[in-house]
């Protein structure tokens, strides 16, 4: 054979190898997690050398348009979500990728005295399969599932799709404020029932979610030969309701429910509870498939200095770095900092203001995607003003997570903030989160069938104000209140007008450019959202005949009207059209509902033809 001939062979091998090398590379799909494990050293929960704190896993993501820094975490056998292991030499990441092509990981092991909360020398352990390379390719998943959209961030006051110029809404659950008190995650109980005036009574039964076994389906997720099925079917419905959020408390020790926590023992922080962990994971990936926002509130008043007196340190810091190291990498996620933060007559003993702080830029230092981080709010002045006058404007908090004792107020309130906010220089998302009072907040649909107040004052008066969403705490005296709820279809109606809010919303207005003007209309119940010469959405609470002052503007507009009680397509009224530069009558609403109700205008600028 000549040197052409043996040449030519030469080549072609080494092509063929490197064809089998990219066949062989594992293929994953964007935004959808990747986890890797990882075999180092024999430990357990209870070691000596505390694997939590005494060990760092650091995997480093390499695109060619980008890297991260992900920090990874002890997994016992590496299966104890089925195996209820806490021991093993299994380490873990899971990361989500956001970019399509050619990644590459490698993985560091280090062993140090405290090394997983400060700088110390450290040993590097040796790992299996440290390093390696993977392809992405486009995601397969549509409609809801956040993995056919991406991850969330805070934008311009709302939530937004990172990868696209596609806003979202929220609408959803408060309670239960305990969601993840389930009897069938590992090691999970009430450590003390409750009688206090203030708050929900409990005993000594946690969650099982039984009325919503009949909404799991086959082939959903469960673990241990058909644990989790009672809270997965409550997701799926609150899914079935188009609903998009969840809210949950990640330690409630000394709070309300006081059957919360990460932790192997309540007594100990430095200590998690691995399989227990691991079952939280597979109901937040199932939520996440369904397009429900993960509400992570990271504490409540009455615990909020119970880890390092409230300061960042050595216990904060471990907790807040394995949940981002857990968790950190779903798509659909807020970290809440605080359920009614801060100094209250009824909760003396609180964090201040230095230390707030501190936690949220400790929390925006280790999460490596920039999740939004909410403070949630005392319910009335001057409880709330006094927290948030001393943090407004700071850079690292995206906002707030709501609490007003009295409806009729709400939709000021998010006014008020949402200016101060913007006077400041950073423009704070505002969410509905907690209505009060307290002791009623949204009853059952039995109570009040069609939630008139609520419908108007808050959901429709505060999403028209600038809100980026709404959540429905079920107050602590109702039958089915914020810590024992068991059924969400007690407020099945509530869910329905939130859904015909939410989809007007996304339907109709690019209300990321908008803002509130109540005094173009001229009923001081009426609500007003407007982008000028564009469109104008108006609230009127008995849609009664109504004037809007189009002085400002010189161009037509389209008038139509949507039913906030049924949702639907858009209607005529008695008025077709609309012209600006003077105060115009805005007409009657369509004839087909007789009774006297609310009802909401769309005016859109009308196009010329």
């Amino acid at each position: 054979m000549n040197k052409i001939g043996l040449l030519l062979i030469v080549l072609l091998c080494i092509n063929c190898k490197n064809e089998k090398a990219e066949l062989s590379l594992a293929k994953y799909q964007q935004w959808h997690t990747i986890e890797i494990p990882f075999e180092g050293p024999e430990t357990s929960e209870s070691a000596e050398e505390n694997p939590f704190l005494n060990y760092k896993l650091e995997v480093t993501f390499k695109h060619e348009e980008t890297e991260y820094q992900i920090r990874g975490f002890y997994a016992a056998d590496g299966n104890s979500a089925e195996t209820s292991a806490d021991a093993g030499n299994v380490w873990k990441v899971r990361f989500t990728p956001d970019k399509i092509g050619r990644w590459s990981y490698s993985a560091q092991l280090f062993y140090g005295d405290s090394i997983a909360i400060k700088s110390v020398a450290a040993t590097k352990i040796d790992l299996s399969s440290a390093a390696g390379q993977f392809e992405v390719l486009p995601s397969n998943k549509t409609g809801k599932d956040f993995r056919a959209h991406g991850r969330l961030i805070a934008d311009n006051g709302y939530f937004k799709f990172k990868d696209s110029d596609a806003y979202w809404l929220k609408g959803g659950a408060d309670s239960p404020e305990n969601l993840l008190a389930f009897e069938d995650f590992d090691a999970t109980y009430r450590m003390q029932s409750s009688n206090d005036d203030g708050e929900a009574k409990t005993n000594d039964t946690i969650h099982s979610y039984a009325p919503h076994l009949e909404d799991w389906n086959e082939g959903d997720v469960t673990w241990q030969d058909g644990k989790g099925k009672g809270l997965v079917g409550a997701l799926n419905y609150l899914a079935s309701k188009n609903m998009n959020v969840a809210y949950f408390l990640t330690l409630n020790i000394k709070g309300d429910g006081k059957d919360v926590w990460p932790y192997v023992d309540p007594d100990d922080f430095t200590r998690f509870d691995v399989s227990k962990l691991a079952q939280w994971e597979i109901v937040f990936q199932h939520m996440q498939s369904k397009g429900i926002l993960l509400h992570m509130v990271l504490q409540e008043t009455e615990n909020e200095t119970m880890l390092d007196d409230g300061d960042t340190g050595p216990l904060r810091r471990l907790y807040f770095q394995e949940l981002v190291a857990r968790f950190g990498h779903h798509l659909g996620l807020n970290f809440n900092l605080g359920e009614e933060n801060g100094y209250a007559d009824f909760s003396p003993i609180s964090q201040n203001d230095q230390q707030r702080k501190a936690m949220t830029d400790f929390l925006t230092e280790i999460d490596p995607y920039n999740h939004p981080i909410l403070l949630h709010t005392h319910s009335h002045e001057p409880a709330r003003g006094a927290v948030l006058d001393s943090i407004i404007g700071f850079k690292n908090l995206d906002g707030l997570s709501l609490q007003v004792d009295k409806r009729e107020a709400a939709a000021e309130v998010v006014t008020t903030w949402k200016e101060k906010s913007v006077k400041a220089g950073h423009n704070w998302m505002i969410t509905m989160d907690e209505i009060g009072l307290w002791h009623t907040g949204a009853q059952a649909d039995e109570v009040t069938p069609n939630h008139d107040s609520l419908r108007g004052n808050v959901l429709w008066g505060t999403l028209l104000s600038g809100a980026a969403g709404v959540e429905w705490y079920f107050g602590a005296h109702n039958f089915y209140n914020d810590l024992n709820a068991e059924d969400w279809r007690t407020r099945d109606r509530l869910w329905e007008l939130t859904d015909h809010a939410l989809s007007f919303f996304q339907n109709y207005l690019p209300y990321w450019e908008m803002q509130p003007n109540k005094m173009l209309v001229n009923d001081p119940k009426a609500h007003c959202f407007m982008k000028e010469d564009e469109v104008y959405a108006l609230y009127l609470p008995e849609g009664k005949l109504q004037t809007i002052d189009l002085s400002h503007s010189q161009v037509s507009y389209t008038v139509r009207w949507y039913n906030p009680l049924n949702g639907g397509d858009l209607q005529l009224g008695s008025v077709e059209t609309l012209t600006g530069g003077a105060i115009q009558a805005i007409g009657n609403p369509p004839t087909e509902v007789k009774q006297l109700q609310d009802w909401v205008v769309l005016l859109q600028v009308k196009e010329n033809k």
